[in-house]
Formats: structure tokens, C-alpha cells, sequence
């Protein structure tokens, strides 16, 4: 699905970014499309925390096209980019762990009534609301938020960029730091923001989640586009293979058979299983 133009909801061409002599960032090109998950890959130093401040508006890109529903945009700030839409959550949460979670679903955007007092009814109900929509069945909106478990702070954070009208989500990393179960939860959100027409770029360096819940796929390594790919151009294996450094992993194999260590083996049906070597 695209904008309002026929255009994706946001597009990259191009786009490149210094810092001072470090190219951080060169030639990458991406879409996200409303109903859609743009799956960005990559290990640390690929590129993707530039590409995440770009998109967030934190910093301009040097080179190359940002367009916004066809519009070219260059965002001096987060404001910039949360005015048109875009929304990113990012893996070290901003949340206070000892308030509520409606307090932390309201942080900085409260509501009030009379007075200036706060509409705490409003926004207890509101947040429970919205989470069991995105389909959070939480039993006490009153609980503190650091009692929740890593994957459900994730995903009351995703619900709140939806009700404060998020067109475009970014995800860093939602489940690096979670065990399979808490993943499994986010993923389930995730397609839920899909589901309910939102453009999400989901950031991470595990391609076991990402290909189940993606619709595209960008492969970054050093700063570079090694791959750009809709679900039905590459299988899981393939993008698990872009992935893993299968070549560095065969060089090393070779190494540690030079060496005569038992580990060659295992390294080099390793790079087979991912259709890296010819057998």
C-alpha cells in the first residue's frame, strides 16, 4: 500500500552519510509502504543506527533523497519527523519504571480536564483500550511499567506510537535483548501495526525474525547495501546466508583445518547448511 500520491509512505535514494572522513553510510536505497514490514539487517557497524537517526530525524543525510509520501523532506529534528508521521522506538526504552503504565503510555502528552488537573480516568481507560486492541491483554493498567517483562514494555510502546497517531513505526531492535518467548511477543505486534495499516521498519540483526513477519528486505554491511529484496525474491536461507559472513566463515574453516583443529568440520557444514559453499 502507498500514501495518499501513489507513493510509499517513506523512501530512501541514494542516501549517504559522513562523519568527517567516515562514511557511515553510502548509496542505500529503501521503501515503506503503509501495511508493510521493511525488515533492515545487519551486524554492528553495518550502518544501521546511521540509517535509524536519518530516518528518526536526529541527523540529515549528505547525500542522496528522503521523500515522505513523494515529498523530498530534510528533518532538523525528532519533532520534524513525529510531525509527519514517523515514529521510532528505540531498544534502551524511555519509560520511568516505577509509574504506572498508563503514566508511561501518557508520558509528556497528558491529558487533562478542568483546572489543569489530569484526566487519570481518561487515560486509564484509553490505555487499556489501545493495548487490547493491539491485541496486549494486560490485567492492571496500574501496575508499574518496570514490573512488565522486556517484550510487553515493547510492545505498550509500539501501541502508544499508534494512538498518537504514528503513520510510520521504526523498531531498533525490538528483540535483541529477549529470550525466544518475549520475541515471539513483539513479532506478534509487529504484524499487528501491519495489520492496522501502519509502514514499519523493523531493525535487527536476526534474520529468524525477521523473515517471518517481513514483506522487503535491506541487507546493510559496512555502511552498504549488500542486498535489497521483496519476500518472494529470497528465501530464509538466502538471507540467513547474506546474513552470517558465510564467507568469512568458510576462510576461517580452512584456517582451522590448516591447524588441524576438530572445529573445521562443524565451521564448514555451517556455511554448507546456509548454501554458501559448493559442497
Amino acid at each position: 500500500m502507498t500514501g495518499a500520491n501513489g507513493a510509499p509512505l517513506i523512501r530512501l535514494s541514494g542516501v549517504g552519510k559522513n562523519y568527517g572522513n567516515v562514511i557511515a553510510l553510502r548509496d542505500v536505497s529503501m521503501e515503506a509502504s503503509a501495511g508493510e514490514v521493511t525488515c533492515v539487517l545487519g551486524d554492528n557497524g553495518a550502518g544501521k543506527s546511521t540509517l535509524i537517526k536519518i530516518i528518526a530525524g536526529l541527523h540529515r543525510h549528505d547525500a542522496g533523497t528522503y521523500e515522505v509520501r513523494g515529498e523530498p523532506v530534510v528533518f532538523d529534528s525528532p519533532r520534524d519527523a513525529l510531525d509527519r508521521g514517523i515514529a521510532t522506538v528505540y531498544q534502551d526504552l524511555a519509560v520511568v519504571p516505577l509509574m504506572p503504565v498508563w503514566r508511561n503510555f501518557f508520558l509528556g502528552s497528558e491529558k487533562r480536564k478542568g483546572f489543569g488537573r489530569m484526566d487519570v480516568g481518561f487515560m486509564r481507560a484509553t490505555t487499556q483500550a489501545e493495548l487490547a486492541a493491539m491485541g496486549i491483554d494486560l490485567r492492571d493498567v496500574d501496575q508499574p511499567i518496570g514490573t512488565l517483562s522486556g517484550g510487553e514494555r515493547q510492545c505498550v510502546a509500539i501501541a502508544r506510537a499508534v494512538y498518537f497517531g504514528a503513520k510510520a513505526l521504526v523498531l531498533d531492535e525490538p528483540t535483541a535483548a529477549l529470550g525466544v518467548k518475549q520475541a515471539g511477543v513483539v513479532l506478534r505486534y509487529i504484524v499487528q501495526a501491519r495489520e492496522r495499516g501502519l509502514a514499519v521498519i523493523f531493525i535487527t540483526h536476526n534474520p529468524h525474525h525477521a523473515y517471518p513477519v517481513g514483506d522487503r528486505f535491506l541487507i546493510l554491511n559496512r555502511g552498504r547495501s549488500i542486498g535489497y529484496h521483496t519476500k518472494d525474491e529470497i528465501t530464509r536461507e538466502e538471507l540467513t546466508g547474506l546474513m552470517a559472513g558465510g564467507r568469512e566463515l568458510e576462510e576461517l574453516a580452512h584456517e582451522l583445518d590448516a591447524a588441524g583443529s576438530p572445529a573445521a568440520g562443524r565451521m564448514k557444514q555451517e556455511a554448507e547448511n546456509l548454501g554458501l559453499t559448493e559442497g
